[in-house]
């Protein structure tokens, strides 16, 4: 069990698996509120199965990893082996992600049970695919062990209302990332300083599986290049099974020489490859948030991004610091690339834009949350 120090009350932070986002919220609340109580973030496992991140240990808070080998198949055995590794409930804030895994449903019943506040970290909107009013129901009943929930924009939180949540016990931001990290790996100044405007190319930073509609990218660049004459290049930073359908496309619209596959890029390059950067393009039909665009304001970039993203509501003004499109419309995709390509005094207002935005992403905000229903729960 976590030794937790004496006669001080503890938050602790649940996630299947730590990325670079899990530490930087993290390590943020620990150099805000540790002067008060233990910051300890808890992993199920040391790998994620959908991301290719690197897995660091923690040299601020305390982090501890449930199952360094093979899980149980027992939900209850499960169950068991995540409360083994966490502090007293009484004297502790829970913040939970997963609400729909049995697993977390059932940990979350018996913390409340045993006396501890517990907050779901909520990361759904009602638009993300099409809903069931059973399914939806059965949902509700899931969100009833939580004292207040933790969301960010306006349709996360919406999305958590319609769950059952209080309006007044929810709270923002859980989608954040340290800027200052983004800005200290990628070594150069955000836009418009940096590197030069002609130098810059387009981006996309997505997992390349079907939800990030990267088909309807590849269509709109071809109209893109078809309308400038010096087209700039477009590198995909990512990989999945969609992979080898892109290449072929890419092939067959004659674009395969423009367009460069980078694979999956730990977050340092990441970083780094935003500073290179002219404009993020992110066009999926579902994407709950979207954290990359605030790793891309970060850096000073505007964004072309679809409207079903949740990221839009909090961050993205069109027009302002960059330009909403919807999933299935590549012509209009391709119009905004060709006015930020072509049009460098446009781009720099909407870069200076994007990073007025970047602290509304930024992990102080996390921490604002956090606070907040700690004191409410």
């Amino acid at each position: 069990m976590v030794q937790k120090t004496a006669n001080r009350s503890a938050v602790v932070f649940l996630w299947d698996n730590f990325g670079p986002y899990h530490m930087d919220r993290v390590e943020a609340v620990h150099r805000h509120l540790s002067d008060r109580v233990d910051v300890i973030g808890v992993e199920l496992t040391p790998k994620s199965t959908t991301y290719a991140w690197d897995s660091r240990p923690s040299e601020t808070f305390e982090k501890r990893t449930v199952f360094t080998d093979t899980a149980p198949r027992s939900t209850i055995a499960r169950v068991w082996r995540i409360l083994a590794n966490l502090p007293p409930p009484r004297e502790t804030c829970f913040f939970l992600c997963h609400y729909q895994d049995p697993a977390i449903f059932l940990l979350a019943v018996a913390l409340r049970a045993r006396g501890g506040r517990v907050i779901v970290m909520h990361e759904s909107k009602y638009d993300d695919y099409q809903r069931h009013l059973w399914r939806e129901c059965g949902k509700r009943l899931y969100m009833l062990p939580y004292h207040g929930a933790l969301a960010s924009g306006k349709r996360l939180k919406d999305y958590a209302r319609f769950l059952g949540m209080p309006s007044h016990r929810i709270a923002g931001e859980y989608n954040v990332v340290s800027v200052s990290r983004i800005r200290r790996q990628a070594g150069v100044p955000p836009a418009p300083e940096g590197t030069a405007f002609q130098d810059r190319h387009f981006t996309s930073i997505a997992r390349l599986v079907p939800k990030k509609n990267l088909a309807m990218l590849l269509s709109a660049y071809a109209l893109y290049r078809q309308t400038v004459d010096a087209p700039r290049p477009l590198h995909l930073c990512g990989s999945g099974p969609d992979e080898a359908a892109l290449r072929q496309q890419a092939d067959d619209l004659c674009l395969f020489e423009h367009i460069v596959f980078r694979g999956w890029l730990q977050d340092d390059v990441i970083s780094q490859t935003l500073g290179q950067t002219l404009v993020l393009l992110l066009p999926s039909v579902e994407e709950q948030f979207g954290n990359v665009v605030i790793e891309a304001q970060a850096m000073g970039l505007p964004v072309i991004l679809s409207d079903n993203c949740g990221a839009r509501d909090l961050l993205v003004r069109s027009g302002v610091n960059g330009f909403v499109i919807e999933p299935d419309n590549p012509r209009g995709m391709a119009y905004f690339m060709r006015l930020l390509s072509d049009d460098e005094a446009l781009w720099r207002q909407m870069c200076e834009a994007a990073t007025a935005s970047a602290p509304q992403g930024d992990v102080q905000r996390f921490v604002d949350g956090v606070e907040t229903l700690i004191k409410i729960a």
